[in-house]
């Protein structure tokens, strides 16, 4: 147990906008005490860079939270022309997949990763866009339960009978595709009051093109008149006492708030959290975009869209227009 974690990382979001009675964010303590209700559906969304030795399946397997199933957000998808993985799944391959899961439309769905927050908000963005309102993830994932005192397993889940689920309708107006995203880049945010920002979550050295991608062939740089806003900025990291361990958390709102200004600036933050201003996250292959979703979506934003492809498929076609501009 370590209580002085627990006083380090309180619960800050409850009283946070939400468009949603759920809220978005989880603390290990919350969802120990929704577990005895017996109607949360528990999923494991880690996923890890192509480059990485780690595998999410494997590790899942040998360490979970209790009750947990393991969400493959590379299997739970779309093909791609350009076979990116981990576009979003059509509604059917949703609903099949949450039925698998022994998921129904009233499950309160909580999903975590074993960074801390890496790759739940993806998976939290694809139940909202789908109209599953009752979804959050846990703030701090797998490293801060631990840390927190609660149980894991280290035994496979055992067979779970199937669900039903009704194959559900897909939000689009939150979805960018590439043909948006080359027509919005057309428009200069600074003069142009129809134009969406957009928002980078890859680091900044991607952005300004002076460091590689970690996909071979692939140009770095940025589409023209987007913002970077690197996925860390919106993070807060922690250590377990005593240990090398860390985590990472959601900054509070005052200090998101801060990190989108000093990207965006005052006055464009100020619209995008009116409403005034649709913003669309993107990044490296549509991932950690859903963690500048979940960011802004915790400030207030009304109006928030994810580029599914993101850089992965914007830079992978010989048209498009590559900024390396600071």
């Amino acid at each position: 147990m370590f209580p002085l974690l627990r006083r380090a990382v309180p619960t800050l979001y409850r009283s946070m906008s939400t468009t949603a009675t759920t809220p978005y964010l989880l603390s290990p303590s919350s969802l120990r005490e929704s577990m005895s209700s017996g109607s949360v559906s528990i999923l494991d969304a880690t996923w890890f860079m192509p480059n990485s030795p780690r595998r999410p399946l494997q590790e899942f397997q040998a360490k979970r939270i209790p009750g947990a199933r393991f969400l493959d957000l590379d299997e739970v998808a779309s093909p791609h022309e350009l076979g990116l993985k981990h576009m979003m799944p059509s509604e059917k391959v949703f609903s099949d997949a949450c039925e698998k899961l022994g998921i129904s439309s009233n499950s309160h769905v909580v999903i975590y990763d074993t960074h801390g927050v890496f790759s739940s908000p993806r998976a939290l963005f694809m139940f909202r866009a789908f109209g599953h309102q009752k979804s959050s993830i846990l703030d701090g994932g797998l490293p801060r339960w631990e840390a927190e005192g609660f149980e894991t397993v280290n035994v496979p889940p055992a067979g779970e009978e199937k669900s039903t689920y009704p194959t559900p309708v897909l939000d689009s107006v939150v979805i960018r595709s590439y043909q948006q995203v080359v027509a919005n880049s057309l428009l200069d945010p600074a003069s142009d009051s129809a134009a969406e920002l957009v928002v980078d979550a890859r680091s900044h050295g991607r952005f300004l093109g002076s460091d590689p991608e970690p996909r071979p062939g692939l140009s770095s740089g940025h589409i023209p008149h987007s913002f970077s806003l690197p996925f860390n900025v919106f993070l807060k990291t922690h250590t377990v006492p005593g240990s090398s361990v860390q985590f990472t958390t959601f900054l509070s709102q005052p200090e998101l708030r801060q990190g989108l200004v000093g990207a965006i600036g005052a006055d464009q933050a100020h619209l995008v959290l009116t409403g005034k201003r649709p913003i669309t996250t993107s990044c490296g292959s549509g991932m950690t975009a859903g963690i500048l979703w979940l960011g802004l979506k915790l400030l207030g934003a009304p109006n928030v869209a994810l580029y599914d492809e993101s850089w992965a498929g914007y830079a992978a076609r010989a048209d498009s227009r590559i900024d390396k501009s600071a």
